[in-house]
């Protein structure tokens, strides 16, 4: 067992009150500031249970049969303990600072066979526990299993009535705490009668030991025998592999591209001068190509305001991801405890909302668009809205099993007034800001009232061939990469790879934006110049690629299982892919904007 430790006022007003409601606390493993004499009394709390294969279900540790006091005192949390599913309170373990206790007797019980069953099932699903001293988290599991032979079959089942802690202390402070059940045999609870009562007793003790070691993250980094996997292993080879991979991938389009390009241009050039000295005819005539396309490729595109929406909101969560990273890099949370990061992403979002606001107005008034008060309007609700839906779903059937993750009235009305206080109104100040900035649309080519006809399309220009293409190799350059990220997201394990992460995010926005600017030309090549949204599709779709692998990790990489973990799973999961959807969409259209007036620009027209 181990442990692991004017809207300027407005914002000056508010920020810091907020700061301070979103704070993590210190939480568990976090370096405490709490001094003890000898004898004073340190205070352990009891936190949760749940399978150990599902790390998004958690239960009150009271809500087992085990020891509890008459009248049961709550500690008060953070939001970031909230979010990570914590419910501490006060246990009757009495335990003081460096006196030892060699075997307490903790409570007398009796348990009925229902009771017994309870038990026993927790055991099967492999429950685990969780105590916090001195902010320090001590886990260990509920009861023993063990099967052996096939004929005959054996199957047993304990429950660990005796718990033997150790704490390791350093001058007034708590450095390390454990619990063991190395030398203790487990209760059976085989063989018992449906009206037959189990008598137990469970008992304690509790041992001192002082320690050289000063700081609590020196004593973690010194031990290897950890409950849960301490971190990843480092994979430098597949990392390399695929970094080997991408740079071949965006060499061979560059270099393709860049020298078909170079020769187009060339040839569309001489043909307007040949043109010009010649017949003067019409230069379209006999053409073919990106070209003969010039007065229609920057047509505005249908759903302008949808499109402007995506962008923004696409904007945002490329700030957003991008900030949480460097976040990680310099150290600025507990990256071990998923509240910290969860109340850290919520503040990120909340203040990166103007982001959303300012690229998605700014854009949908460059492109004529005249009703920017709806605009922000469907900015600030495409993602909160399938978000909140999501939430709602899965929160309420961890509310309906009793789940500690469900959570309470009072931190959704902080959340939502987050929202409503911080998120809301900086979309808001963000779109007039951007409204405001606007420039009109700067088109290299003037566009004709009428539009061209669009020739047939062979099938391997299709919308759906694009997305297949565009979504894939994106995903193949994140693909060895994902794996880590679930284990640490929806596993045991402890992502701290940050500089590798941040360099793969690079790669993915590379890889996004080069394929689309392949995508885009080839789809102008075929004259068709509607790539406004089918820029942002094609690479888009690497978010649909990336919930096909959630599947296959939940199914193949995964011992998950139950209703809860499940819902959760897959509904956070469809919100995922539809996060990258929004962001390397964003980076496609955004690069294939810049492709085309790139080539239009060198282009000689009259």
């Amino acid at each position: 067992m181990t442990v692991v430790g004017n809207p300027r006022s407005w914002s000056c007003q508010w920020l810091p009150i907020l700061i301070l409601l979103l704070g993590t606390g210190h939480g568990p493993g976090v370096e405490g500031v709490t001094h003890y004499k000898a004898g004073d009394p340190v205070i352990l709390y009891v936190n949760k249970v749940g399978p150990y294969h599902n790390p998004q279900e958690t239960y009150h540790y009271y809500q087992l049969p085990v020891c509890c006091p008459e009248k049961i005192r709550h500690k008060s949390l953070s939001l970031g303990e909230v979010l990570d599913g914590d419910r501490m309170a006060e246990s009757l373990y009495e335990i003081r600072f460096r006196e030892n206790v060699e075997k307490r007797i903790l409570c007398h019980m009796q348990l009925s066979s229902a009771q017994v069953e309870q038990l026993r099932q927790a055991i099967e699903e492999l429950y685990y526990f969780e105590f916090v001293v001195d902010d320090l988290p001590i886990r260990g599991f509920v009861g023993y299993m063990e099967e052996s032979g096939f004929l005959p079959h054996s199957h047993k089942i304990g429950l660990w009535t005796h718990l033997d802690f150790h704490l390791e202390f350093h001058g007034d402070r708590i450095i390390f705490a454990n619990v063991s059940v190395r030398d203790v045999k487990p209760h059976s609870l085989d063989g018992l009668r449906p009206d037959e009562f189990l008598g137990l007793t469970h008992t304690y003790s509790v041992r001192w030991s002082e320690t050289s070691v000063e700081r609590r993250s020196d004593r973690r980094r010194g031990d290897d025998g950890g409950f849960f996997p301490r971190t990843l292993e480092i994979h430098w080879l597949s990392i390399i592999n695929s970094m080997v991979l991408v740079f071949l991938l965006v060499g061979f389009v560059a270099v393709i591209l860049m020298r078909v390009l170079r020769n187009d241009l060339a040839r569309y050039n001489l043909d307007e001068e040949t043109t010009s000295a010649g017949s003067g005819d019409d230069f379209d005539q006999g053409d073919n190509g990106w070209k003969i396309i010039h007065t229609d490729v920057f047509r505005f595109p249908p759903y302008r305001g949808l499109l402007c929406a995506v962008l923004g909101v696409g904007a945002q969560f490329l700030a957003l991801g991008t900030g949480i990273i460097v976040m990680a890099l310099l150290g600025m949370f507990n990256v071990h405890r998923h509240g910290a990061i969860n109340s850290a992403a919520i503040l990120l979002y909340a203040l990166t909302c103007c982001i959303s606001g300012y690229v998605s107005s700014h854009f949908y008034r460059q492109i004529g668009g005249e009703h920017w008060v709806w605009n922000i309007i469907l900015t600030t609700s495409l993602f909160s809205v399938p978000f909140f839906l999501t939430w709602s779903v899965v929160n309420s059937v961890h509310w309906a099993n009793g789940s500690t993750q469900a959570l309470p009235a009072t931190t959704i009305l902080l959340l939502l007034t987050v929202w409503l206080l911080v998120g809301f109104p900086l979309t808001v100040i963000g779109g007039i800001f951007g409204k405001n900035n606007a420039s009109p649309f700067d088109a290299p080519c003037r566009t004709k009232n009428i539009a061209r006809e669009i020739p047939p399309q062979p099938w391997y220009k299709s919308t759906v061939i694009h997305m297949t293409v565009g979504g894939f190799l994106p995903f193949s350059a994140i693909s060895v990469e994902l794996y880590y990220i679930f284990a640490t997201v929806w596993g045991r394990e402890q992502y701290t790879l940050y500089g590798i992460l941040f360099f793969v995010f690079a790669i993915l926005l590379s890889v996004g934006a080069c394929i689309s600017i392949a995508l885009t030309y080839f789809q102008l090549s075929g004259e068709d110049y509607r790539w406004w949204w089918r820029s942002v599709l094609s690479v888009g779709s690497t978010g649909l690629f990336i919930f096909l692998y959630s599947v296959f990790y939940y199914a193949r990489r995964s011992n998950m299982s139950g209703a809860v973990q499940t819902v959760e799973f897959f509904g956070y999961s469809l919100l995922t892919g539809y996060v990258f959807f929004l962001m390397l969409g964003t980076i496609s259209f955004f690069s294939s904007l810049k492709f085309i007036r790139y080539i239009y620009v060198n282009l000689k027209m009259d």
